[in-house]
């Protein structure tokens, strides 16, 4: 009976359930002073905001040359030892240098305890005198017995390559023209001593170098002022016998320096000076604001020349009969000034395509091609295979397959990642197997 009673008083003592609720008005929410935080970043985020980075590099490079003070504009293998290399620059000096050292099995990278200082080459000869920039640089063809240097100073400089010393000696020099673009040797087995320039007046000389003359070790053999602008480019054709030039006025011209297209029966109807001319009044040519680059295919049978807004025009070229290799002009030592032209400037009347040309395609466009955006700085043929390639100022590459009218094999897009792509060139002249392998340079500085 207690316990029923005991039972009783506990439950009427327990709470009711609307007791055991919190009334809603009594409620009050308290909340922590936390000032606001900032968000931490990933890593992402930081590589955006311009965080330091610790970035590993690798060289992997058998050795380096560095002694050069300012920019390097060109570049240059001797013909016959490629590992003998020379470099001009904005510090107005020709280095000569070996580049030939052992060769490890494995990059250097690749060491189990690499060695992170290496001294540089050491120059086999300091050639100077010029005084203003080099931007050209070449050796003459065959047995490669003189170096060429062209400079903003409008001089070229010739320089003996087969001294016993290697001190490069002084041979000669010219200056003729305010400023030179480029130097281009002759491959012409006859002339092998023989070279083009061309200038920012648009002039075009041809020299030929004869080191027995005692009067002068240099001298003209032609001189051509067709191009109204500057001279951008020049290309001789795979057996030398004719000269091809591009001018910023948008003109291209094929040269007979050697008469032989003459002696074939290949003559124009103009002043005789070039043997095909186009310029930018004919609107089928025409690339407004000039050409910049040009490159012969390795039959010689045309040229793709490249311009501003990714313009390329594919221009058929004369074909020489081999047997006519004599040339129909007399012998290039004597000739001297008087090839000049008259030592006066010819009107630049457009060029009709050659009479008489053993090719019906002489000075036809045979295609225009535009895949790029920006300027066209450098055009290459592959040595053994049918493949143009062209590099832009838009940082890409694209390469075309002359043999199949042209078609885009690849585009390269990000080829320098933006920067301009300054040269392009196809490996093993002498090896079908290295061919297929292209090189190219940048304004990114970058090798590949």
């Amino acid at each position: 009976m207690e316990d029923l009673i005991h039972n009783d008083q506990d439950a009427d003592n327990a709470p009711s359930d609307d007791e055991a609720l919190l009334d809603p008005s009594d409620a009050a929410e308290i909340v922590p002073d936390d000032p606001d935080h900032p968000m931490d970043l990933d890593d992402e985020d930081e590589q955006a905001d311009g965080a330091e980075q610790e970035i590993q590099l690798q060289n992997d490079s058998l050795a380096y040359f560095d002694l050069h003070s300012d920019s390097i504009f060109c570049i240059a293998n001797h013909p016959v030892d490629p590992t003998i290399i020379a470099t001009g620059g904005g510090d107005d000096t020709t280095y000569v240098f070996s580049a030939d050292v052992p060769s490890p099995l494995l990059p250097p990278s690749y060491e189990s305890n690499p060695s992170t200082t290496r001294s540089s080459l050491q120059p086999i000869a300091k050639l100077q005198g010029h005084t203003d920039s080099v931007n050209a640089v070449t050796y003459t063809l065959g047995k490669g017995n003189y170096l060429l240097t062209g400079g903003l100073d409008g001089q070229v400089r010739v320089h003996s390559a087969t001294t016993s010393t290697q001190k490069y000696p002084l041979l000669a020099s010219a200056q003729e023209v305010p400023e030179i673009n480029f130097l281009a040797p002759c491959p012409h087995p006859s002339y092998p001593d023989t070279f083009a320039l061309g200038a920012n007046d648009g002039s075009v000389w041809i020299y030929t170098i004869d080191s027995q003359d005692k009067e002068t070790h240099l001298e003209v053999v032609q001189a051509y002022y067709l191009h109204t602008e500057s001279c951008t480019a020049g290309a001789w054709t795979p057996d030398g016998k004719l000269l091809i030039t591009v001018s910023e006025d948008g003109s291209f011209y094929v040269w007979d320096p050697f008469g032989e297209a003459a002696a074939a029966g290949i003559t124009s109807s103009s002043s005789g000076q070039a043997v095909v001319g186009l310029t930018a009044a004919d609107q089928r040519f025409a690339i407004e604001d000039g050409l910049f680059s040009v490159a012969v295919s390795p039959t010689g049978a045309f040229a793709a020349v490249g311009g501003a807004h990714g313009m390329i025009r594919i221009v058929g070229l004369p074909r020489l009969n081999t047997n006519s290799s004599t040339s129909a002009t007399q012998s290039l030592k004597g000739g001297g000034a008087k090839n000049k032209s008259g030592g006066k400037k010819q009107t630049s009347t457009p060029v009709v395509d050659a009479a008489g040309s053993t090719g019906s395609q002489t000075g036809q466009i045979l295609a225009s091609l535009q895949i790029q955006s920006e300027s066209i700085e450098t055009l290459a043929f592959s040595p053994h295979h049918s493949l143009l390639a062209v590099g832009s100022v838009d940082g890409s590459i694209v390469i075309f397959d002359s043999a199949h009218r042209f078609a885009v094999r690849r585009h390269i897009k990000e080829a320098h990642e933006g920067f301009a792509v300054v040269k392009v060139a196809f490996g093993g002249p002498n090896d079908e197997k290295e061919a297929w392998f292209l090189t190219s340079c940048g304004m990114d500085g970058v090798v590949r």
